[in-house]
């Protein structure tokens, strides 16, 4: 009998140990798994910061085409660049000192 217990408390002792071993590896990877995770939502809330601040400066741009293609943006041009004005506007202009 002592013969069959001795079996079974080495068979016992060697199942527990590799459930521990086995335990401790998952602990390992769930840690590993959780550092990621916290990585890559950094990365997702900087992504999505980005992609607000592009999607705000292509809005920027879509206004600034449609006032480069409208009539208001070729008088202001005609004016401040080629001094150009209406016939019934009078322009001051200041002497330089």
């Amino acid at each position: 009998m002592s013969k069959r217990r001795a079996k079974r408390r080495g068979g016992t002792l060697s199942v527990s140990i590799i459930v521990i071993a086995f335990l401790v590896v998952m602990v390992v990877q769930v840690v590993q798994l959780k550092q990621k995770e916290s990585t890559y939502a950094a990365q997702k809330a900087e992504l999505e910061k980005q992609y607000t601040k592009e999607s705000e400066r292509a809005d920027e741009i879509e206004s600034m085409q449609q006032y480069m293609q409208s009539d208001q943006y070729k008088e202001d041009i005609a004016k401040s660049k080629l001094g150009l004005a209406y016939d019934n506007e009078i322009i001051f202009k200041e002497k330089d000192k």
